[in-house]
């Protein structure tokens, strides 16, 4: 297996050039892995940890990183602590009544019905290329940067949501197994390696932010995107003006609703 290491990795803006410009064979890797089963992933080159293909790769060198446990050795190895400032566009997908779901069912009920729920956004989301940052509770959040999602990462991203909508059931005659909102931003934020003793590659900023409290508003099978952010792929949508906490003026959003049946 060949090294996914981006070349001179002490070269001033790296992180700028891996993030905007890419590198060929991180995406190669990266488009080659996602085919692979064993959850969990590298969150940069998609190599599975778990199960034996996970095993297998470890062997050749792609097995988690001490410093960092979300990326493998050979990611996390290459890139130093640190980052850019970079346009992304971060989606938020959330759970709606996940309280009462778990309420309502029994306890290993309820986690293999969010198992299920982490499997189609997991899979959905690397057929567009995203990073997942984040699998936390009843809620995923993925980024989607040039350099990894390809230059029209922002068209993608919304097309990421539509499909993970129907995904989990919108739009299909049994209606979806799961109530999910989705939600979608853009702007620049600080991408990279953040953290102490053990590093997490992340994005950090407004977008991101705003976005998160956006998916808060998100009905089930509801997404919610940004005015700006694709508006090429929106034209003709509902839209829908948010107070959002912490935000300076209000924020234009265009509604796209799937069928609940």
């Amino acid at each position: 297996m060949t090294s996914i290491a981006p070349p001179d990795a002490s070269a001033p803006g790296l992180w700028e050039t891996v993030l905007t410009d890419g590198h060929a064979s991180l995406v190669r890797a990266r488009r080659a892995f996602r085919y692979l089963p064993s959850a969990p992933r590298c969150k940069l080159c998609n190599n599975p940890f778990g199960g034996p293909v996970g095993r297998l790769f470890a062997a050749a060198g792609f097995r988690r990183s001490r410093k960092n446990p979300n990326l493998c050795e050979r990611c996390c190895d290459a890139l130093p602590r640190g980052g850019a400032e970079v346009d992304i566009a971060v989606l938020f997908a959330d759970v709606r009544g996940s309280m009462a779901l778990g309420d309502g069912r029994a306890a290993a009920d309820f986690a293999a019905l969010l198992n299920r729920f982490y499997t189609a956004a997991t899979q959905t989301l690397l057929r567009h290329d995203a990073v997942i940052d984040k699998l936390i509770g009843d809620e995923v959040m993925a980024f989607f940067v040039r350099g990894i999602s390809g230059p029209r990462y922002r068209q993608r991203a919304v097309a990421a949501g539509g499909d993970l909508l129907k995904a989990v059931g919108y739009g299909t005659p049994g209606g979806p197994w799961l109530d999910v909102g989705v939600a979608v931003n853009a702007g620049v934020a600080y991408v990279g390696n953040v953290g102490g003793a053990v590093v997490d590659f992340t994005a950090l900023g407004s977008p991101v932010n705003a976005a998160a409290r956006m998916q808060q508003h998100a009905a089930g099978g509801e997404l919610l995107v940004a005015g700006g952010v694709a508006d090429d792929l929106l034209a003709g949508m509902r839209r829908r003006t948010l107070d959002l906490r912490g935000q300076h003026a209000p924020v234009d959003v265009f509604v796209r609703s799937c069928a609940a049946s």
